[in-house]
């Protein structure tokens, strides 16, 4: 499930967390955030962002896999 977490710290700090996405879908995802909440300061990678999505079952059976 595609989700996306906001923390906001007592300090004013935030936090945006995107889980379920793949490569840079999750930035996509998240930029309305970022655009909302301000200047991004640092930026972490999941593994996630360098795996593949799955491919869907009609994908699949196109491919002949």
């Amino acid at each position: 499930m595609k989700t996306i977490e906001v923390t906001v710290r007592p300090d004013g700090s935030t936090r945006v967390r995107t889980r379920g996405f793949w490569g840079a879908a999750c930035r996509r995802a998240s930029r309305f955030l970022e655009r909302t909440l301000g200047r991004r300061l640092w930026e972490r990678r999941t593994p996630e962002f360098y795996e593949r999505p799955p491919l869907r079952r009609e994908q699949r059976e196109r491919d002949g896999a």
